[in-house]
């Protein structure tokens, strides 16, 4: 009988790894290959990653991530909400851009019921929309800048975001939780004084962007951690289902709002910007083109909304719209109506509904099917960043252990939307 401890053989040497060390190339340490965890609480993990690698001296043989570590369930809970009470668990799942993913949620429940918006409202949603895009790619520029050694632009960058975020505290309430939409509008018109806000934002912002473009683009250093590095064809984005600037940087032209348009996204006036080489340079390079590019959308979309003073906010569809809060205090049938309303939610009729927006990481993707109640029977998302995250080991092999920290911020992952 054995008695060595399971696991371990007689002599005392691991019988299991979780990466194959070479068998029979054992030596007297035990294995020529080493394993190493990268994470969970490692920053440049970017939340709660873990990532194992198996090395041959600094070239990494194998990457295997896991995830799966906040245990938040969106989908199952959304079944048991109504429609507009799961916008608020739309803010936790991309917490650095929640008004797209707000966004994203109302547009899906409207193809389901079959709602139409205002014009005012499909504006304000693209400012929401292209304000978080720029946000997101803000946070991941200065992140990414410190995991490649360079402090400077993460100061400049978080300034930035900060900007963008006490515009989106006024209109919203709220930093990160903003619930911003509902089925058939909005939770709230933007206050005064946020558009000249907006625009003095959009006049200055492109400055800093010249001072990153000017750090970086032409650093030696910065030009050598990142041409070359995690370079992944078209062809193999494709097969991924990558989207976003994961997918463009590897030279293929697939965008949402140019190609699936919504929002009036293909009345605006941008250009969807496309790598060559599908490395981690050309990754920064569509980001911070992308950056540009939300800056002309936000000033069109200014422009219409000064136009569009006093047109309503909300649909008139009373399926799905509360009454006026003074109609609701002095009308019996309005109270009754909000009551109802708010108690038993909007139903839904029978069938299913996918909608798909371009979000900052990619395609984020909402699927409903109804029963015909005022709660969805089921949810899904297509969340870009547990997609995206699929590459990382094919990114990652043959690379050195210095690369991985970079090729993993360029993916620009949120581990709220990897959570299954």
């Amino acid at each position: 009988m054995s008695l060595a401890t399971p696991g371990v053989d007689a002599e005392g040497r691991a019988t299991r790894l979780p990466l194959s060390a070479k068998k029979g190339s054992d030596d007297e340490f035990g294995a020529e290959h080493m394993l190493v965890n990268i994470g969970p609480q490692h920053p440049a993990t970017h939340g709660v990653l873990r990532l194992v690698l198996e090395l041959e001296g600094e070239t990494v043989i194998r990457c295997i991530p896991h995830i799966g570590y906040l245990h938040s369930g969106f989908e199952k809970l959304g079944e048991y909400r109504h429609y507009n009470q799961i916008v608020p668990l739309t803010d936790r799942t991309d917490y650095l851009s929640p008004m797209a993913n707000n966004v994203c949620l109302a547009l899906a429940a409207e193809k389901l019921m079959g709602v139409e918006i205002t014009e005012r409202c499909q504006v304000l949603r693209v400012i929401a929309c292209e304000m978080s895009r720029i946000i997101s790619h803000l946070v991941w520029l200065g992140t990414t800048g410190i995991d490649l050694g360079a402090f400077t632009p993460f100061l400049w960058s978080f300034y930035q975001r900060e900007r963008i975020y006490n515009l989106q505290e006024s209109w919203t309430g709220a930093r990160l939780t903003t619930s911003l939409t509902r089925v058939g509008g909005m939770m709230a018109d933007v206050p005064e004084g946020f558009e000249a806000g907006l625009r003095d934002f959009c006049r200055t912002f492109p400055h800093t962007l010249d001072e990153v473009d000017a750090m970086f683009t032409r650093n030696s250093i910065w030009c050598g951690r990142t041409q070359g590095v995690g370079v992944l064809s078209g062809e193999d984005a494709i097969n991924y289902s990558l989207s976003g600037p994961m997918l463009r940087a590897s030279g293929v032209s697939y965008d949402v709002r140019k190609d699936r348009p919504y929002l009036g996204y293909d009345t605006y006036d941008f250009d969807v910007p496309i790598g060559e080489h599908g490395d981690i340079y050309d990754r920064y390079r569509v980001r911070l083109e992308e950056m540009y590019q939300s800056n002309r959308i936000l000033d069109q979309a200014l422009d219409r909304l000064a136009t569009l003073k006093g047109a309503p906010l909300n649909t008139a569809d009373h399926r799905v719209i509360l009454p006026p809060k003074g109609r609701a205090m002095s009308d019996m049938e309005a109270m009754i109506h909000h009551f109802k309303q708010v108690m038993e939610g909007v139903a839904a009729p029978v069938g299913e509904a996918y909608m798909g927006v371009e979000n900052p990481k990619g395609e984020l993707g909402y699927y409903f099917v109804s029963d015909g109640t005022a709660k969805p029977v089921r949810w899904r998302i297509r969340p870009p960043s547990f997609i995206n995250l699929a590459c990382l080991p094919k990114l990652c092999e043959g690379a050195l252990l210095s690369d991985v920290i970079a090729i993993n911020a360029s993916i620009d992952i949120v581990m709220g939307e990897i959570d299954r």
